[in-house]
């Protein structure tokens, strides 16, 4: 039975509040300063100026010739007027208004979106933990429409449970015809998911789908609030433990590399195992010089990218663990180290993700 974690962040579309900003808070300060002067009732010659700047930095000025509508006021009411200029359509509850508005999300590129299912589809996994999902729609296209692209069979079963900050960081699991899912559990902590799944021979599998608190710039509240996670999910793994339920998984990203201090409930105060550790373990070693370097965080010797992503699995079944590894062949590697790409990886806007596939292989 293989089964995998990937942080594929999104399928088809990304929350904005997730991107990277080239202008950091400069942009939305401009954004909200444009939008304050142009709500003025009256605007002198100095707001008029500043508007003009405003304009330039934000782009605003870079409007097409030929818009695709000209939205304008008409006796107190929002009309649309298409290129031809043919008709006036009312925007009201009655009409097919054709008009527009600025989205939350952005669309992922169609290429970035092919090889998240190029780096799906390399290693086929039985079980397929994914973070970072808009929406079960997205998923179930994804599934059905561009898996089998990649001569991979779409899963017989998909489900998504939402978080709790509606920005398209929800969690969901896909399983092959011969895997059963026999419950889901969600927690009070954001993002961890519980599954109970019966394998083909009738072994049930306890696994644990999380993704942990995301560093921000208030590092010693992120790391706190990290620990607090990761000591209620070490909590879970060793109630279930005295229960006698001996085959589970903890899997996702847990945002910090192994020696932090945050993780340590997990990591040095259970008898969790990383499959990493595993001598089956293998992934594709750094170019060069790199092949025999070990940064500190990283993953390994060689495979010099910090650890985010992590598949802790309990004493038996790190005893069945026929193989393992990690597939990155559809990261953009910005600096040195270099390793192995797929071809149509050729930038970072078409890279499926900035995180790897980890998978293990469990010989039941």
């Amino acid at each position: 039975m293989k089964i995998a974690t990937f942080n594929i962040q999104n399928l088809f579309h990304r929350d904005k509040s997730l991107l990277e900003k080239s202008f950091g808070k400069n942009l939305t300060d401009w954004i909200n300063e444009l939008d304050d002067l142009m709500r003025k009732p009256s605007v002198s010659l100095i707001d008029q100026t500043r508007i003009r700047e405003l304009s330039f930095l934000t782009g605003f000025e870079k409007s097409s010739p030929r818009p695709y509508a000209v939205l304008r006021r008409k006796a107190g009411f929002l009309y649309m007027k298409g290129l031809n200029y043919s008709t006036d359509s009312k925007a009201s509850d009655l009409t097919k208004w054709n008009g527009w508005i600025e989205l939350q999300t952005t669309p992922i590129r169609p290429e970035a979106t092919d090889n998240k299912g190029r780096v799906i589809a390399a290693v086929n996994p039985d079980i397929l933990l994914l973070q970072e999902i808009e929406d079960r729609a997205s998923l179930e296209e994804f599934n059905q429409l561009i898996l089998p692209k990649f001569d991979c069979k779409p899963y017989a079963q998909s489900f998504v449970v939402q978080s709790k900050e509606l920005n398209g960081l929800e969690l969901g699991i896909l399983l092959r015809t011969d895997h059963k899912l026999v419950s889901i559990k969600t927690h009070p902590i954001n993002c961890l998911i519980e599954y109970e799944v019966l394998t083909p021979n009738n072994l049930t599998i306890h696994i644990l789908s999380t993704q942990l608190q995301k560093q921000t710039k208030d590092k010693d509240f992120t790391d706190a609030l990290r620990k607090n996670q990761a000591n209620y999910i070490a909590t879970i793994y060793q109630e279930q433990i005295a229960e006698d339920k001996t085959n589970i998984i903890i899997a996702g990203t847990l945002n910090a590399p192994s020696y932090c201090d945050s993780l340590s409930p997990l990591l040095q105060q259970t008898n969790l195992k990383d499959i990493t550790k595993h001598l089956s373990f293998e992934v594709d070693c750094d170019a060069g010089n790199d092949a025999t370097y070990h940064r500190l965080g990283a993953y390994r010797k060689g495979v010099n990218i910090k650890q985010k992503d992590y598949m802790l699995v309990s004493p038996a079944l790190f005893e069945i663990m026929k193989d393992s590894g990690l597939n990155r062949k559809a990261m953009w590697p910005e600096k040195r180290p270099q390793w192995s790409i797929y071809k149509s990886v050729t930038n970072k806007n078409v890279a499926a993700s900035e995180h790897p596939l980890v998978w293990g292989n469990l010989e039941i």
